[in-house]
């Protein structure tokens, strides 16, 4: 491939910091947030590693794994290797900071809450519209992926499914703060 190909692919392909940083935004600020509970009663087990839950391990490493595959695809489409169009763009900013990032904050409240069941319903409705929003990229610009794109998506998309389950299963399973 010419280097004009590529750095025309490169130009078009350029998702800039938007989509990274609301990939990034729940893979930083899910460790930050525990960082800060520490000190809370409620939270107090934070200081030993070893009397974590099951769950925050689930999300721990189901999490991790879900960015770094975030990022393998963030660098594919910065890459020149594919086009990204400024629909697709604009699809995976919606599904990141339109989905994933109320999703997380509606979790974060929950979390908080001595009777976190009464962020349920907005949990949901933020699931829904992730839901819906990554199908939609999924299903509408990602059929003409090669392999290692559709892989990373997969772990991306899978990973973060479950880090949320883990987690969901802490919040509302367990009672939320403290339980």
């Amino acid at each position: 491939m010419s280097d004009s190909v590529r750095a025309t692919r490169r130009r078009l392909s350029a998702h800039g910091p938007a989509a990274l940083l609301a990939m990034l935004v729940p893979a930083l600020a899910f460790p930050i947030g525990l960082l800060l509970l520490q000190d809370d009663d409620r939270f107090n087990w934070l200081a030993r590693p070893h009397d974590y839950p099951w769950q925050f391990w689930i999300v721990a490493l189901c999490g991790a794994v879900a960015t770094v595959a975030g990022v393998i695809d963030w660098h594919i489409h910065r890459s020149g290797t594919t086009i990204v169009g400024r629909r697709e763009h604009r699809a995976h900013v919606a599904a990141l900071a339109g989905g994933g990032i109320p999703l997380f904050l509606s979790m974060a409240v929950a979390s908080l809450l001595p009777r976190p069941a009464q962020m349920l319903i907005p949990v949901l409705i933020a699931l829904i519209a992730t839901v819906i929003l990554i199908c939609y990229d999924e299903f509408l610009f990602h059929r003409r992926c090669r392999w290692g794109e559709v892989l990373a998506h997969r772990i991306l998309t899978f990973g973060n499914g479950l880090a949320f389950l883990g987690w969901a299963q802490w919040c509302f399973g367990r009672g939320g703060a403290g339980a």
